[in-house]
């Protein structure tokens, strides 16, 4: 199934947004037509006296343009650099300046996992903002999960929030989605409902008021929250904030095609609870789900503590992921899954106030003859795995 952004990009629901992990390998890049640059981009190049060669569309963006620019260093070396473009006012600004901090920070703990960013910036000629960075030719799409989850693993354990709270110094984004990063908070309880809260509103102005999601909406954020995200700072139990990549998914990460090392781009970063990183990697719908990937993170990364409770935790930060999915691709069924999450940790954590706020309804929906499996299932489900993968 194929829908069109207002843009007139299309976008392949079943590759972006579907219910199961493609089977086909990631389309690779393409090296396209000639890219005008605009003069702002000339000044941006790191390194004075460089001389553009060629400029050529490469690979998509559902938001923007990007390209590879080929140019030759004064001492006569030949260099490559990624630009991408968005012409979206003031969210592309946001979009590209969040993009450009994201990638900052995550280069400054792990080089080798994320291109360095040059600079950002408007095109003189456009009302378009694009930013500049390290190119690096895109192998398979996801890299190797034993090579790829250490590394993620890595960055997560090295970072330091440099105010030793949960958040970031500037508003990044899930795609053309603004997060909830701009603020320091001490809670991530507290950061993680924001976040939440935020996506609910936004799926509220795309779709309307669905009362059934409605009630569930609430009791997530005022009571399911709370039960799972506050044991991890409470009790002499903590949890650092880590910084992540923000939206890791199958198509922002690769292998590097000179080094076979993974890395990831896109980024939309902040500092939050690492487990919240692999959030996204629950739904089918993605190559990352297979559970290689999540078993050897936590072997490199150990889960939080109470560890019963970490496949529930991980239900309700696929929540956040899901529920932009919705937002961002037209035709996908992600608002029904993230009911059908939301209804699951309802009935586990808070059944009484569930049932009262369906008290008095007709309709069945998604709340007739619901069951929810018991936290631990995934110790089980990994022995029983441990062959598929080799590890």
């Amino acid at each position: 199934m194929i829908s069109h952004l207002p843009t007139g990009v299309a976008v392949d629901v079943a590759r972006h947004g579907g219910e199961e992990a493609p089977s086909e390998p990631v389309p690779k890049p393409v090296v396209g037509g000639n890219y005008d640059l605009d003069d702002t981009v000339f000044e941006a190049l790191p390194i004075d006296g460089t001389t553009v060669t060629s400029a050529r569309s490469y690979g998509m963006s559902l938001w923007g343009h990007t390209a590879k620019i080929t140019a030759r260093l004064p001492d006569g070396m030949k260099v490559n650099y990624f630009l991408k473009s968005v012409s979206l006012g003031d969210l592309g600004r946001t979009m590209i300046e969040g993009e450009f901090e994201s990638l900052k920070a995550l280069n400054a703990v792990s080089p080798e996992f994320c291109p360095e960013p040059y600079d950002w910036g408007k095109f003189q000629k456009l009302d378009t903002y694009f930013l500049l960075a390290q190119f690096r030719e895109v192998g398979e799409q996801p890299p190797d999960p034993i090579k790829f989850t250490a590394r993620l693993a890595d960055l997560h354990k090295r970072s330091i929030s440099p105010t030793g709270k949960f958040g970031f110094h500037i508003t990044t984004c899930h795609a053309k989605l603004p997060q909830i990063t701009d603020c320091w908070e001490e809670s991530w309880a507290v950061l993680y409902k924001k976040q939440l809260a935020h996506m609910i509103r936004l799926d509220e102005e795309k779709h309307g008021i669905w009362p059934e999601f409605q009630e569930v909406c609430v009791l997530t954020l005022e009571k399911v929250i709370p039960r799972l995200l506050e044991p991890l700072q409470s009790e002499g139990r903590s949890i650092k904030p880590c910084l992540i990549q923000g939206d890791l998914w199958d198509e922002n990460t690769a292998t590097d095609m000179d080094t076979g090392e993974p890395f990831v781009f896109d980024a939309g970063s902040m500092y939050a609870h690492n487990e919240y990183e692999i959030g996204n990697w629950r739904a089918p719908r993605h190559r990352l789900s297979n559970k290689a990937y999540v078993r050897n993170y936590k072997r490199n990364f150990p889960v939080s503590e109470p560890a019963d409770e970490w496949d529930d935790r991980n239900l309700l930060y696929s929540l956040r992921f899901d529920l932009g999915t919705a937002v961002l691709i037209p035709g996908c069924n992600q608002r029904q899954v993230v009911l059908e999450g939301m209804v699951a940790l309802c009935l586990k954590y808070c059944r009484e106030d569930l049932l009262a706020a369906r008290k008095g309804r007709t309709d069945s929906g998604a709340f007739a003859d619901y069951t929810v499996d018991g936290a631990g299932d995934e110790e089980e489900e990994e022995e029983e795995e441990e062959e598929e993968d080799g590890k």
